[in-house]
């Protein structure tokens, strides 16, 4: 199983390269043991013996292998300087998209702590096969998941996670605007100036949050339950070609922030065309794609340095121009 939880790639912004608390509760910590990995798999897991384990690539935060047993195969990932808290937000993100019962993902079976230091989840292990799957039925069953899983809080999520190593705040709010500007741009905006003394974007950044109400007028806009981190890295198609989706950063928000990686996910017209016949576009669509594309450059800013600093700036002088703000 690929995993990947951060992005590298290029823009589609020229000259630019550009490379998730609360406990869960049904979640429990591991009890401590010598090898909590090794113990449940043995106990819990329903194994009698390890067979094989061997390294999985693809990783820039964590390191992922792969357990063979006599009852089959587990996805394990470890960290050995973060605590658990991030795992656990995998996980409940993970178990939400999994109840939707629409999207393939890998079903999470624990999170714990290490004895050494650090932590680790353990999950289902899907074997991906070799093609890039069909795009249409991508988009549909995102769509799908998006219509089905629905929030009575509001924005937000039952835990604070992440984006990449980048703390992503997830209080429940009742105003999507308010909550994307304060809680996703604010908190990357103030993460720039914070890190970098960047006074500039951060005032710009937020005379935009102020003017942007006027993008979301005639939209009904639901809680939907997001990946949140959806691009090339996190995308895989198992041995029958069927959409897998993976290391996520969940929250339920607006389905269109969920396009906010595709500057880095080689979404195809198909893919698009299938997800609106599920989730129509609604009207000023194309004008908002750009507003969720900022935070995650914003975030890559925080995250690798000055090389996003101009495409997120570029964003942000678009719209005050186009809001005359």
């Amino acid at each position: 199983m690929a995993v990947a939880s951060l992005s590298i790639c290029f823009s589609a912004r020229p000259n630019l390269l550009l490379c998730n608390f609360s406990r869960p509760k049904f979640f429990a910590m591991a009890a401590m043991s010598e090898d909590p990995i090794r113990e449940w798999i043995l106990t819990q897991g329903k194994a009698t013996q390890i067979t094989k384990i061997g390294s999985v690539g693809g990783g820039c935060i964590n390191l992922a292998s792969h357990y063979h047993t006599d009852a089959g195969s587990f996805f394990v990932k470890t960290n050995r300087s973060i605590g658990p808290a991030m795992f656990e937000g995998e996980a409940l993100g993970l178990e939400a998209m999994y109840e939707t019962r629409t999207i393939r993902v890998p079903k999470p079976h624990k999170v714990g702590e290490l004895p050494t230091g650090g932590s680790y989840i353990i999950m289902e292990f899907i074997d991906f096969g070799g093609s890039r799957g069909n795009q249409a039925e991508l988009g549909r069953k995102l769509a799908e998941m998006h219509k089905a899983g629905k929030s009575s809080k509001g924005f937000g999520f039952e835990v604070d996670n992440t984006i990449g190593s980048t703390p992503q705040i997830n209080t429940w709010s009742s105003d999507w605007i308010e909550f994307y500007g304060e809680k996703r741009l604010g908190y990357q905006l103030k993460l720039a100036r914070d890190q970098y003394g960047d006074s500039a974007i951060y005032q710009k950044g937020h005379t935009l949050i102020q003017n942007m109400a006027s993008l979301f007028e005639n939209v009904v806009i639901e809680p939907c339950l997001l990946h949140g981190d959806l691009w090339s890295g996190n995308i895989a198609y198992d041995t029958n070609s069927e959409p897998v989706i993976l290391d996520p950063a969940c929250y339920y928000g607006h389905n269109e922030a969920d396009f906010g990686m595709s500057w880095c996910a080689g979404f195809e017209e198909s893919f698009y065309n299938a997800y609106f016949k599920v989730m129509p576009k609604q009207p000023g669509y194309e004008k908002r794609r750009d507003l969720y594309l900022l935070y995650h450059y914003l975030n890559h800013y925080n995250l690798f340095g000055s090389g996003y600093r101009s495409s997120a700036m570029s964003i942000i002088d678009d719209y005050l121009r186009m809001l005359k703000a």
